[in-house]
Order: structure tokens, then sequence, then C-alpha cells
């Protein structure tokens, strides 16, 4: 039997993504046979979408030919398939050892992303422990650093931003509670934490919005308008800046309010 094949990558994503996983068996018994015997049947069952299957059958195909040409396959397949089945802290394991025994080879940059995809695809709400998203976060970055040029990274950096505002989103969630609490120092926190280190997020207009509330309820009437500020200069227009707005100047002259200006002469329209 001659039939082996190699199995690139983007092929895999391209024709096997929808496929479902199925299959029961984990194990392997040993009974020797040659690599592309073995290679062939793995490869047959991840076309089929039995990733279950295939996975321990790519595994095999290096614990018998260790120095077979597609053993060095195989551990990156094996890797794929535990990803498709879910199996995702197996292939997370699969996947750094393929990375620390082939730092050089062709596909590297994949094992990264892939690392990146099987925290990725456990995303929570933000109602729960993000440690999943800082994963996601820190594999997915890792492969615009290293491979910037590589196809994968486009969709890396579409999925980091995701990331990213998904942890903003829970800093604010807490935040809100803080202030719904009445705690508002630890709520100015959260929200600065939005502000600065998620500040290409969506989710900053409104964490400038609740940090003029905070401020406002501590009476810190100046810091409240200052930020208020910001909001609508940087978002003009914006829902929250009309909240923000109307919270900020509460207890200004009407002469004032009627002017139509903002803090510090900046004309931010008729908000």
């Amino acid at each position: 039997m001659t039939r082996l094949r190699l199995f690139p990558i983007a092929a895999v994503l391209l024709t096997l993504a929808a496929c479902g996983t199925g299959g029961d068996k984990d194990e392997v018994a040993y009974v020797e046979r040659s690599v592309e015997e073995i290679y062939n049947e793995a490869y047959d069952q991840a076309l089929a979408g039995n990733f279950k299957k295939a996975a321990p059958l790519f595994d095999e195909v290096e614990r018998q030919h260790p120095y077979s040409v597609w053993a060095t396959q195989a551990q990156l397949m094996a890797a794929y398939s535990l990803y498709q089945a879910n199996k995702y802290d197996d292939a997370v394991s699969a996947l750094d050892r393929f990375i620390q025994l082939n730092p050089s080879n062709p596909n590297i940059g994949y094992a990264y992303y892939l690392k990146g995809l099987c925290f990725y695809e456990r995303i929570v709400d933000v109602g729960r422990d993000q440690k999943l998203t800082r994963e996601a976060l820190t594999s997915l970055s890792e492969v615009v650093r290293r491979y910037p040029n590589s196809k994968y990274t486009r969709d890396a950096r579409l999925k980091i931003d995701l990331a990213r505002n998904h942890l903003a989103g829970k800093e604010m969630a807490i935040g809100r509670w803080y202030l719904e609490q009445g705690q508002y120092l630890p709520a100015i926190n959260r929200f600065r934490v939005v502000i600065e280190q998620y500040d290409t997020t969506d989710q900053v207009p409104e964490a400038l919005l609740r940090l003029t509330e905070a401020y406002t309820a501590l009476g810190l009437d100046a810091e409240a308008k200052r930020t208020a500020a910001v909001l609508g200069h940087n978002y003009p227009g914006n829902e929250w800046y009309q909240d923000a707005y109307v919270l900020a100047t509460e207890g200004r002259s009407r002469e004032t309010a009627e002017a139509g200006t903002g803090w510090f002469g900046w004309d931010f329209g008729p908000f």
C-alpha cells in the first residue's frame, strides 16, 4: 500500500472544519503495521470526520515509525484531530510538544495558531472567569509577533480584537457591579483599566460614562466634567456622551447650558 499522502493544513481547514466528531475508541491496540497502512487509515478517518478515531491512529504513526518522514506530519495531524474532537487540553499538550520538537517546521506558524484556537473556542460569557480568554489572547498574539506574514495572521488579529473586547467587557461588568453597590473607588479602578489597557475596544465610551458617574457620586465635579469632555471629544454624538453630558452638567445655569458649548471651549454640537 503506497497511497500515503501529506494532509495540507489549509486543506484540512477548508475540507474538515464543518465535519462532526464521531467514534468512541480512543486507544489503538499495538499491532505492527507499515507506516503507509496506519497513516492512510488515520487520513481516511479524518476525512470522514471521525476525529476521535483519527487522533490515536496518527499517534500510532509516530509510535511505530518515529523516524519516518511521516512522523512529524502525524504529530500535527493528531493535534488537529484532537482539536476537532473538542479535546482541547489534549490538543494543546500535543501542540506544545510539536512546537518544542519542530521549531523550524514549515507548519510551525499554524501550530501556534491552532493552539490559540484551542483556547479561543472555549471563551465563556463575561460573568465567568476569563482565564481562557487571556490564554487565547496570549497564544494568538504569538502568531502575530512571530509570523506577521503568515496566512493565519489576519484571522489571529481579528480574534485578538474580539478577545480584548471580551476582557474589557469583563472589567465593565465588575465595574458596574461596584458602581451599583456604591463602591465608587473600586469601580473607578475597573473603568480606568478599560480606558487605559483596552483603549481600542467598543467598551471605552461606556467606561468613560460610568467613570463620570462615579466621579459625580464622589463630588469630584471637575474630574466628572473632564472625563465627559474626553468622551465628547473622542466620541462626538455617541449615546454615552449624551448621558454623560447631562450628568456632568446637572446644576449648570440655564445661560451656560443654552450656550451649547462644552468644557474648555470645545464645541460638541447640540449636546
